[in-house]
């Protein structure tokens, strides 16, 4: 419940304490968001709520100040900007008084600590805010463990830290978790260092459901259903001929980077649609982004916890559906999506802000929304009256009927037209996809160490088959292997 006016006259008069903080400026978005993870963290476990009162100052005198309904909403945005992880609980409102308004950050401590302001800890005892040193920050980790709630936040006892990639762990996660600031100045154990990130659970000392997925080598032998199945169906349904299947599995590092790669090259496709004699315009089936939105989604919001059934991508003539299991969570329902925001797994969440596959939370259907009307397809289609999967469905933008007579719409249909003798014309229909040759030339350039193995996953064929397109390649001319095999890179030419 908000402060009364008498509650925030008593808050004003006081001294500035580890619930209490008070400040003049309006747009210190850094000290609001360090005092937004300090409330959060509350190591001192008072449990109950801290203030950040905007529109006064340290003795508590207001200032005449005026709060807009957008200031409110930029204060509240601070929760899913992607910068405070875990994202708190917290409510933004404006109370007013003779002597102007203040604005009011409630913030409720977290149980999913430690909560970090673009990689920092952040904490509160009396009047100091300060960074967590590596005791404090030990009690957080502590706290957190006993009162995680998630699935994801759970230990599993079955496994151990061998069970992780404590090199993938400091290489490629770590580094993008965790300030650098803060790694100059760690000499905790790589335990301790994915503990703090809840990765790892040490009252049990054995891996969380989190760490498994982003660090395991194998983390579909905990969580069967972890990983994502795609079917390409020549027609609208599951009964026409499979053109081309992938499974999408492995921890999250390696599954999510191979996922946006196939989605990029494979999935979207570009034809030239002549507008007039002199001038065509590219016509694209779906926009990438709009789709990789959407699957990363699913692989963020999806229930691992007791459902071995994995995500299901499947691509039809005429549409795309994603298909995942678990339906909406907690504060989310039919009434108010995809206006609310909720997280069945925040520290999943967390880990694909921090790799990069999110951009801000409570964002993505807006994205899709707009990415969707800029190419032309209609908007996508939510489908959540089956309360134990939640489905979208993306049309296809280059859907071209190709008569009255019966004959289902086909995309990426090119028409060539021919003359002939005695001035018949003919029309012949041909479906094209991207050469194969031209998605390897773009894997190279967009990494120059992916692997054979990579390249056939994503495209979709055996390694043998790629092998012959490489050495086809290289004997062209456009392109070559510098280094060895194993450490070597790819440069096109």
């Amino acid at each position: 419940m908000p402060l009364t006016k008498d509650e925030i006259r008593s808050l004003l008069s006081d001294i500035e304490n580890e619930r209490v903080e008070r400040t003049l400026s309006t747009d210190n978005t850094k000290k609001m968001s360090e005092a937004i993870c300090s409330f959060a963290n509350d190591i001192r476990n008072t449990n109950m709520p801290g203030y950040f009162i905007i529109g006064a100052d340290d003795n508590g005198n207001l200032d005449g100040q005026k709060f807009s309904d957008e200031q409110l909403r930029a204060y509240a945005g601070l929760r899913n900007s992607g910068t405070i992880l875990p994202p708190p609980a917290m409510m933004v409102y404006k109370e007013s008084f003779n002597d102007g308004e203040v604005a009011i950050i409630e913030v409720q401590p977290s149980e999913d600590t430690p909560v970090r302001y673009k990689g920092v800890i952040w904490i509160r005892i009396g009047a100091r805010k300060a960074e967590a040193n590596t005791e404090e920050e030990r009690i957080l980790t502590e706290k957190g463990q006993a009162h995680s709630s998630s699935f994801d936040g759970r230990p599993c006892r079955e496994a151990t830290i061998d069970n992780l990639d404590a090199d993938l762990f400091k290489n490629e996660y770590l580094t993008k978790a965790v300030a650098p600031q803060t790694l100059a100045k760690d000499k905790r154990t790589t335990v301790q260092q994915m503990a703090s990130l809840r990765l790892f659970d040490t009252r049990y000392n054995c891996p969380t459901y989190a760490g498994l997925l982003l660090l395991s080598i194998d983390p579909q032998y905990f969580i069967p259903g972890a990983y994502i199945q795609y079917v390409k169906f020549a027609g609208k349904n599951r009964a026409t001929k499979v053109l081309k299947e992938n499974r999408f599995k492995g921890n999250l590092i390696s599954m999510l980077k191979e996922l946006e790669y196939f989605i990029k090259y494979s999935i979207e496709y570009k034809r030239p649609e002549f507008v007039s004699v002199l001038r065509e315009e590219p016509r694209i089936n779906y926009p990438w982004e709009a789709i990789r939105e959407l699957a990363m989604n699913a692989v963020m919001h999806r229930a691992y916890n007791g459902n071995n059934s994995p995500i299901k991508f499947y691509e039809y003539s005429d549409r795309i559906e994603i298909d995942n299991p678990g339906n909406l969570y907690g504060k989310v329902n039919l009434e108010n999506f995809p206006n609310e925001t909720d997280y069945r797994n925040p520290n999943i969440a967390e880990i694909m802000l921090n790799l990069g596959y999110v951009n801000r939370f409570g964002s993505g259907v807006n994205t899709v929304s707009t990415l969707l009307e800029e190419n032309g397809n209609p908007p996508a289609q939510f489908l959540l009256s089956d309360y134990t999967t939640f489905k979208v469905v993306v049309e296809n933008a280059d859907v071209i009927e190709s008569g009255t007579d019966g004959i289902e719409k086909t995309p990426r249909v090119i028409v060539n037209v021919t003359e002939k003798s005695d001035n018949v014309i003919e029309k012949t229909e041909t479906v094209t996809d991207i050469p194969r040759k031209e998605q390897i030339i773009e894997l190279m350039r967009h990494d120059k160490r992916i692997s054979v193995k990579q390249i056939a996953k994503i495209v979709g064929v055996t390694s043998r088959t790629i092998f012959r397109e490489i050495e086809t390649l290289k004997s062209e001319g456009r392109i070559k292997r510098e280094g060895s095999d194993k450490a070597g890179i790819w440069i096109v030419l």
